[in-house]
């Protein structure tokens, strides 16, 4: 299934991937945001279940904000 998660808080616009029936995240890309960061996080994300990246990237801060493109990633593959 292929999901478009609308961020909050943050640069990047939204995060699309998709999510398989048992839960392995691939084909991630962000829409805004700090390009060359968010292509790392996607290239290291890519075959991993849901719940490992949200155990690795939730509550990651991005300067003075409470959230960052990581954590609502984290925040995205769990939403559904």
């Amino acid at each position: 299934m292929t999901i478009t998660y609308k961020t909050q808080g943050v640069c990047a616009r939204t995060i699309t991937f998709d999510k398989s029936e048992d839960g392995v995240i691939t084909n991630i890309s962000f829409e805004g945001g700090c390009n060359g960061n968010l292509k790392a996080i996607s290239k290291l994300c890519d075959g991993m279940k849901a719940e490992e990246i949200a155990a690795k990237l939730s509550g990651n801060i991005c300067g003075m904000k409470n959230t960052s493109c990581a954590d609502q990633f984290a925040k995205a593959v769990m939403s559904n």
